[in-house]
């Protein structure tokens, strides 16, 4: 039985991909100090791992994730209060499927979408 999906995405610099994620999106540090190429960080019980890719060109990177959420309001603000660039095309906004969404690109190019059902 399936439980949870963990996506794993590249990251150049472990510690510019930390300071982003726990100190400008308040993810949690939980784990992976045993291996130096490797991250893991957990926010309301969803993880994202995050592998070493040193060599990866941040404008080719095409990796992505879609995050849902409750609260998106108070999210998106909380996100501008720490001063978090947001996607150029990914201001707070209704979609036309039926979800209210915003995004980010992380220092390595990696697109979040956070997005919340419109329709409750």
């Amino acid at each position: 039985m399936l439980k949870a999906i963990i996506p794993k995405l590249p990251m150049r610099d472990r510690t510019i991909t930390y300071n982003y994620f726990v100190e400008k999106l308040g993810f949690k540090y939980i784990g992976s100090d045993e291996f130096d190429h490797y991250l893991i960080v957990e926010r309301d019980g969803l993880q994202i791992h995050f592998f070493e890719f040193k060599t990866l060109n941040p404008k080719e990177n095409y990796g992505q994730i879609y995050l849902r959420t409750e609260n998106i309001d108070d999210l998106y603000k909380s996100i501008l209060n720490n001063n978090v660039e947001i996607h150029p095309n990914g201001h707070l906004g209704n979609k036309p499927w039926n979800q209210r969404e915003f995004s980010l690109l992380d220092p390595d190019n990696n697109l979040l979408t956070f997005g919340e059902d419109k329709i409750k």
